[in-house]
This record gives structure tokens, sequence and C-alpha cells, in this order.
């Protein structure tokens, strides 16, 4: 009889990137599967290109197979072609490194990093062999559980999962997995059960154990446990200290380049900044770092254990590290020795110095990337970027005396607030840019000036002072981006780019929508939607008519505001901000005021509070 290896080699030669889909990876961690007592399969919804530039995956994969006696394997959404070929072929989506179909394994668990990726999780939990929906699984099948920052709502998923993990996931995921090896060990395991201990643990949501009302207009009434021992409200996990904190000495090396093909160390985690669009710069609070030690010891296995040339420090704002400026000595004292190139992927601005850039430039100098995110200081202010137009320019004429002939800059339209003057303004703050670069007389000789203009749709978030707001219209999208692409005049030097407006319609709606939006992904994935975050694959047509399908209004989750009393589908998690916060925050962008960040200034969100942790002082 053929087995499943000789079944999938047969076709990759039909297949693009045959490499995705066989494993064999340096680093990749193979057991002796009748030596494992749990097994669990780690799903990221998206192409293997993008899901194994995954930090949380490197870690959480890495973090299980510590265990002796468990075996974490890596799960990708094949792409259309190997998709096909599979189901005629009668293959089973499988691990990659056992290649056994993940049907019989004890977890499958989705990192959600995107709502465009769920219909993926349908398609994945279909490929598997697995109903798509909770309710009609049994004992048999495996547990079905997701995490990541889109499970801060994670309500529109609630059918096709049996639980969440709300927060990090480091600590809980052992705890799960520990619980669900114990009940088997002794017999007494049965779903029903294991589901109603598991939330009894810090940071799981099992969202069959609650239930939601609605009002005669169709909001929310309330949401409820639906038995007893259930928590009224599920609390976010966090790891108090990064420094000791698991991470991984080695990460799985692909054969193929992927979009970020390099090492990766987490700098730290949270953000001091409070941009009022920003869903991750809340989520992810507290602020919490590693010390420079950590990191460079940390860095320093990567490389030498994958090969890598190339490093990256992640963070939401590596430049806020307060000891920054001694991190990238230590940091560049070892990768210019070992000739490794050292990116910052996410630089603040007015944290730019002369200093940062010359040490980030020692190896091989990498694109400049900055995000005014608005085009007046008006329509910053409402944002709470606290960034000025003199630190633009201060930021921009440092980079071009330092070599550099071009920048990128990141911009939203259809904020709160914005008018046409707002959209005029990006475009003449890239031309004063500009005039800056040819005003300098010691600009870089023999280059092209590029200024590249990255323009993406506003999509109000949950927990988030913007959760309240409702997203502009799709004919109103349309005049403002032509307004904006109209204004710029000298093409010659300056591109505007846009993201998909209509992805950002449907991204709005999925992000603030509540249970029964789980009819309406089913039948979009009936309909042939997936890859939805891929402009060649999206059909926002069909997205339409499955809302229609199911008698669902995509406007009343897109483009209707929300007050500030209406009970919000995530209002049952806490992540640890007060509600009172956004709130306040919502108001004081409406009258323009700003908000220090908090080394500035506490501003009162609770979080460091709630978590027993010490404020800045």
């Amino acid at each position: 009889m053929e087995n499943q290896r000789e079944k999938i080699e047969k076709l990759l030669l039909k297949v693009k990137s045959p490499s995705r889909y066989i494993g064999g990876e340096l680093n990749s961690v193979v057991k002796d599967k009748n030596k494992v007592d749990v097994r669990f399969a780690f799903c990221f919804p998206d192409s293997y290109d993008i899901g194994m530039s995954h930090i949380g995956m490197k870690i959480l994969y890495s973090l299980k197979n510590a265990r002796e006696n468990w075996w974490c394997e890596r799960v990708f959404a094949p792409w259309t072609d190997f998709e096909e070929l599979m189901r005629e072929n009668n293959i089973p989506l499988y691990g990659l490194e056992s290649l056994d179909p993940i049907k019989d394994f004890d977890f499958i668990g989705f990192t959600v990093q995107y709502e465009l990726c769920y219909t993926n999780i349908l398609n994945m939990l279909d490929l598997a062999g697995l109903n798509v929906l909770a309710a009609e699984r049994d004992d048999s099948d495996p547990v079905v559980i997701a995490g990541g920052p889109c499970v801060c709502n994670p309500e529109p998923l609630c059918d096709f999962i049996d639980l969440f993990v709300i927060g990090e996931g480091e600590e809980v995921n052992l705890e799960l997995m520990d619980m669900y090896e114990q009940m088997k060990k002794s017999g007494s395991y049965d779903k029903k059960t294991f589901l109603r201990r598991a939330a009894g643990i810090k940071g799981i949501y099992v969202p069959s154990l609650y239930n939601v009302s609605y009002l005669d207009d169709g909001r929310i009434d309330k949401v409820e446990p639906a038995c007893e021992g259930v928590p009224e409200k599920v609390t976010k996990r966090i790891i108090p200290d990064l420094d000791k904190v698991f991470y991984p000495e080695k990460f799985v090396v692909p054969f193929s380049e992927i979009v970020h093909d390099r090492a990766v160390v987490e700098v730290l985690r949270g953000c001091i900044r409070g941009c009022r669009f920003c869903q991750a710069g809340f989520i992810y609070r507290p602020f919490r770092e590693k010390s420079a030690g950590t990191v460079v010891k940390e860095a320093r296995s990567l490389c030498e254990s994958t090969g890598y040339e190339e490093l990256s420090l992640a963070s939401l704002s590596t430049s806020d590290h307060s000891d920054i400026e001694e991190l990238l000595t230590e940091m560049t004292d070892y990768t210019e020795g070992e000739k490794i190139n050292l990116a910052l992927p996410s630089m603040r601005i007015d944290r730019f110095s002369k200093t940062l850039m010359e040490q980030l430039s020692k190896v091989r100098r990498s694109g400049l990337t900055f995000a005014p995110e608005a085009g007046t200081q008006r329509l910053r202010d409402v944002i709470n970027k606290n960034i000025t137009e003199d630190e633009i320019f201060s930021a921009c004429k440092t980079a071009f005396e330092g070599g550099y002939a071009g920048v990128k800059l990141y911009f939203m339209m259809g904020l709160p607030t914005e008018t046409d003057e707002d959209i005029l303004g990006i475009s003449d703050l890239a031309v004063r840019i500009a005039d800056l670069y040819y005003q300098m007389p010691n600009r870089p000789r023999g280059q092209k000036l590029s200024i590249s203009i990255s323009c993406a749709t506003f999509v109000p978030k949950p927990f988030t002072p913007f959760q309240f707001e409702p997203q502009i219209s799709i004919d109103e999208i349309n005049r403002r981006q032509k307004l904006l692409l109209d204004s710029v005049k000298s093409k010659r030097y300056i591109n505007v780019s846009y993201h998909n407006y209509r992805i950002s319609i449907l991204e709005a709606a999925l992000a603030k929508g509540d249970r029964r939006l789980g009819a309406v992904i089913k039948r979009a994935w009936e309909r042939g939607c997936k890859f939805d975050g891929w402009d060649e694959m999206y059909r926002y047509d069909e997205w339409v008519k499955a809302f229609e399908d199911v008698g669902a209004d995509i406007d009343f989750y897109a483009h209707r505001p929300m007050a500030y009393d209406e009970t919000a589908p995530w209002d049952h998690l806490d992540y640890m901000i007060d509600k009172n916060f956004f709130v306040r925050e919502n108001k004081r962008a409406k009258d323009g005021m700003t908000t220090k960040s908090c080394r500035e200034q506490c501003s009162g969100c609770g979080v460091n509070r709630a978590a027993g942790r010490e404020c800045f002082g």
C-alpha cells in the first residue's frame, strides 16, 4: 500500500513551491509517535511563506516540543494548486513533521493574526476531514483551539472553535495540555468535562458555556455564563518577566525564501504610546522589556543555530526600549563582527537619531520606513500619534544626511474627523520632504529621490478608543483615494499605493462582529471564499452575497457608530483596560486633545493595576 509520503511526493512537481509541503527542514522536530502522549497541530491559516515568518509559532512550537512526551507539528494552509490535488487524491491535511493526518491529533490550534483568515480556518478543518461546526464534532475529534490578537473579539468564530486562549500563550498552553494529558491517562476524559474544567484556567474562554441575547434593534443585550462555575469575565494572561520567559534557541529554517526570512528576537511587549487607532498598542499592554543581555544572548543562539545573516529586533516600537542605545551598541558589537545585518522594523519618528541610524547602517543599509499616519497636525493630534511636523522633517533630514535617498511613509485614510484638507496634507507633506532633500547641499549624489506613500483604509478595532467609530462608506473611500491621487503632481519621485478598501470593509465587519457572523463566514466559505487577505483571491461580491444569504447586514457591523454604553460583543473579555478609559480617549480625540506617553504621564488605562504591577513613576 502506498504510504502518505509517496502519495505527496508524486504530486510535488505539479505545484508551485513544493518545499512548502514536505517538511524535513533544518531544526524541525521529529519524534517517535509511539512515545508521545499528546500531539498538537499548530495551524497557521495562511500560506507557508507567511506562516513561517510568524514569531509566535516559533515560540510555542519549541516550547511544546521541549516536553519529551508532547509533539507539536506545523500546519499551513495549502495554496489552491496543492489543495486541489489533495482533494483529488484523498490526502487529508497533515502535520509537516510526520505527514500524519491532523484529524488523529489531540489538539488542533489556530493562531488568528488577522480577520481575513477566517474562511481559511474553516477550509483547513474541512481538509482535515472534520466538521467545521464545533457542535457537530464529538469526543473522538481533536480539541480545536485558537489564540492570537484577533481573538480579543472571538465571537465571529465561536461556531467553529472549542476554546480560545485570551492573551499570551506560553503558560496557559502548558496548563491546558497538562490538564488534558492527566484526564486522558486517568481515563476520565470527555470533551464536555474537559471544556468545563478548562474554563477555570485563567485566560481560557469556552464560548459554548456562554449565552448571548439581543435587543430588538439587533444590538447585543448581554453575554452571560450558561452554567455555574464559569467566570462572568475572562481575563487575559500575561507573562510578567520577559527575561525569564521561554525563547527558542533554534528556528526551523525553510528550504525556500519566506516573507521575513531572518532571525528574529523579541525585544519588548506592549507599548507606552496611546495611538487611538492601534489595537496592538492596547491589547499587548502592559509594557515589558527584555534586558540588553538577554536580547544579545538570544540573538547569538539563533544566528549560530540557523546560519541567518540578517537579524530583526521585533516589537511594537523597539526604539522605545529604555536602554535602546546600550542595546544597539551591544548588538552591533556582535553583528558587525559576524557581518550580520541588523534591522529595526518598528521605528518611531521621534526616536530616530543620527546615532541610531549610524549603528543600523554599520553592516548593510536597510530601507527606512516612517509612519506619520495622518497628513496634518490636527489629525495627528486626533489619533494621538504624538509626533510633530518638525520631528518628521528632522527624521527625514537625518536620513538624507546619512546617505539615504528615499523614505517610505505610511498613512491611513478615513480616520475619525478626517476632512479633505487632511487628505491633501498627505501629498503636501511628501512634497515638502522632497523640497527638503533638494535644498540640502550635502544630499546623496547620484541617487534618485524616492518617496513612497502607502495608504491604508482605517479599520475601527475592539479595545481601542476608536472602537465606537464607524468606517466610512465605499463611495467615500473611493472619493478620498482619487482626491489624494489627483493631488500628487510630482509623480516622478512620489509614488502612491493603496490597500484594497473592499478588504478593509470586510475586516471592519469581522473585527466588530458578533456570533451571528459565524453563519456569514460559513456561507462565504461554501461560496468558495478563502485566502481573503490576498488581493488576487479576494471575492468581495461573494461575501456580499453571503451576508444576503443569511440575512445579515454588513453596514450594521462596519459602518454603524457604537454608543458608549452599548454592550460590545467583546465586553465579557477582560484585557485589563477600563472601558471608561476608551470612552475618555474617544472624547479627547473629538476635542483634538492629545494624551502623553506612559513614561511622561499615566493616562489611567488601569492595566498595570489590574495586573498587580507598578506603573511608570
